[in-house]
């Protein structure tokens, strides 16, 4: 980024008004739990296609423009289907600002994913309510990527396929040329939030959502600590996209309900949504 940019940045965050964001964290944990209730949802599933309907049709009524980048994905259980749903809110500048989660579920018996792909599903829905409401000059596009899961251990072929496939869709057709910031959220229902430092993520994003987050009041919840995590923010890293991954990777003693039977709903709460969600829209508001 230019000089330039990092100080429009920063005089816009030093006049940045912390009025509410309309981002509600309890409809957020509710759209979760309704999702959750569909099940186990990887891709391909009939839970995971009544989830997409669903969300498909509160976006319309919200007046998004919605679409799906239906691909067909080579795994190690076979030819798979997967539907990205894309969900357009058009400013005026030419501009595109990026908010993207994943809303599969790992392939494993009785896996419910209330925080692994669940909480980034209801996420997105509240932040779609939350950005209706406002006018913005920026594209507003949030994006539901499916498969992001790996079907065996993970690999560079065998993960987040969704958004490896639209990283390459929008590269050919020009849309990457054109988006300022693309913000990943993965696993944020956490009752004990921390969010790492996610280090792959571009350093003028993360330093932008932290000083957000600590000028919020939220700064306990954003810590110094780094990892390097492969999400569905990489094949846009890759291809010079200004991403970043807002990920709590410590969920349970020593991440012990990752993956397994006990991630469910009761490990959520409202308030770990609300504060991500606060930090989120307001970062949108900062970039627009």
């Amino acid at each position: 980024m230019h000089g330039t940019a990092k100080g429009l940045i920063a005089a816009a965050l030093l006049a940045f008004p912390l009025r509410a964001s309309d981002f509600n964290g309890a409809r957020s944990l509710e759209d979760t739990r309704h999702a959750v209730a569909f099940g186990p949802r990887p891709p391909g599933s009939a839970a995971l296609r009544s989830l997409r309907a669903s969300v498909e049709g509160q976006l319309r009524a919200l007046h998004f423009r919605v679409s799906e980048d239906v691909f067909i994905a080579r795994t190690p259980d076979g030819p798979v289907e997967m539907r990205n749903i894309i969900a357009t809110l058009p400013g005026t500048s030419g501009r595109t600002l990026v908010v993207s989660g994943h809303y599969d579920t790992k392939k494993q018996p009785g896996f419910v994913g209330a925080n692994d792909g669940g909480s980034s599903t209801g996420f997105l829905l509240e932040l779609a309510r939350a950005v209706a409401a406002r006018h913005w000059s920026s594209d507003i596009v949030l994006v539901w990527f499916d498969g992001e899961e790996a079907y065996g251990k993970w690999s560079d072929t065998d993960s987040v396929y969704g958004s490896r496939h639209l990283a390459e869709r929008w590269s050919h057709d020009g849309t990457l040329a054109r988006v300022r910031a693309l913000i990943n959220v993965d696993m944020i229902g956490d009752r004990n939030l921390d969010i790492v430092k996610e280090t792959n993520s571009s350093p003028e994003l993360l330093q932008t959502v932290w000083k957000i987050a600590y000028e919020s009041g939220y700064g306990r919840y954003f810590t110094n600590s780094e990892d390097a995590i492969d999400d569905d923010h990489m094949p846009f890293r890759e291809r010079g996209v200004n991403a970043i991954d807002l990920i709590d990777f410590d969920y349970g003693s020593s991440n012990s309900w990752w993956h397994t039977s006990a991630d469910t709903i009761d490990k959520l709460s409202a308030h770990s949504f609300q504060v991500v969600g606060d930090v989120v829209m307001r970062t949108l508001e900062t970039l627009d």
